[in-house]
């Protein structure tokens, strides 16, 4: 009886258990578990980052610490999670740079950004916009487009820096669009905002979330979106593709780890994730940072990073030529 007693009170234990929270791995985190950023303190990433470990931290018992460690477009970061253990210790917020971009810009870069990686759960996508100040004078990308072909050279746009994803998506766009436009690249978008709102630039192509005040100031006209779909927060504006542009660029959100972490970590990991990202509050500070989620599993999410492998492969040499 006594046995019984104690089987039912172990099987009600685990239930109450299960029930409060994402299943944990056996034994797993005993330690704090590292979480890498390859941008500085500060950043949409970084707040991201922070706000994410800080849900792991509670639901999974240990501490999620974040480790900022910028450098060389995101390889510094990307190369350190490769080389790391893959003892369900180190993870990173990837992103699109280092695992889309990079790899393609410079050859050596000294890891594959497929196969060197558990990719494990999908966080969320910035979207781009082309914006133009008032003085440029175009209200849709059609006159944009017009104005830009009838005079050669004379429209400038800003990125945040040369092999950038706003200058990779600019020159692809000319390629599309015929509009020859002139570069002037930055050394972050932070610099080059500041000159667009100044007018010292005209036209910037750059991540949505950042210029929405300005948008709603009337002191930046959007002109078109590089999202598959209108999003929320500029419901008005078509996309690249509703005008005829094939032109889609999403600059993706994740939790990586290298290759080989433990089946049972990956599962738990992304469990508590998932739950995490469904809370209200972190919905709602995730829709104030612009950051558009939508469900995908970890296997949709590693195939997700390889077909923007892909779409980037071809992209980023016909931008940098």
């Amino acid at each position: 009886m006594s046995t019984r007693r104690t089987f039912l009170t172990a099987s009600l234990i685990a239930l109450v258990a299960g029930a409060a929270g994402p299943a944990m791995a056996d034994g797993w985190p005993e330690k704090p578990v590292r979480i890498i950023v390859s941008f500085p303190p500060g950043g949409a990433s970084d707040l991201v980052a922070r706000l994410l470990s800080e849900r792991l931290s509670a639901s999974l018992g240990q501490q999620f610490v974040v480790e900022n460690m910028p450098g060389a477009a995101g390889t510094v970061a990307a190369g350190a999670l490769a080389d790391a253990e893959a003892d369900g210790y180190t993870f990173m917020l990837s992103n699109l740079t280092p695992f889309n971009v990079a790899p393609i810009r410079f050859p050596d870069t000294p890891y594959d950004p497929i196969e060197d990686f558990d990719h494990i759960t999908y966080v969320g996508t910035v979207h781009m916009g082309l914006f133009a100040a008032p003085s440029v004078g175009a209200q849709t990308l059609g006159d944009f487009v017009a104005a830009a072909q009838a005079a050669p050279g004379d429209y400038e746009y800003g990125s945040s820096g040369v092999g950038s994803w706003g200058h990779i998506v600019a020159e692809t766009f000319v390629d599309l669009s015929g509009a020859e436009l002139f570069h002037i690249p930055y050394s972050g978008s932070g610099p080059m905002r500041l000159d667009f709102r100044a007018g010292v630039v005209p036209t910037i192509f750059d991540a949505v979330p950042q210029n929405l005040p300005s948008v709603e100031e009337g002191t930046a006209i959007p002109l078109a979106v590089t999202a598959p779909a209108r999003i929320a927060s500029l419901p008005d504006v078509p996309t690249f593709t509703e005008l005829g542009y094939d032109l889609v660029a999403e600059n993706w959100l994740g939790v990586s780890g290298p290759d080989g972490v433990p089946e049972e970590i990956r599962t738990a990991l992304d469990a508590a994730l998932q739950e995490a990202m469904a809370n209200p509050d972190v919905t709602a500070q995730f829709d104030g940072w612009g950051l558009v989620r939508e469900a995908k599993t970890s296997d949709e999410f590693a195939d997700y990073v390889a077909a923007q492998f892909e779409q980037w492969r071809a992209m980023v040499p016909a931008a940098m030529n």
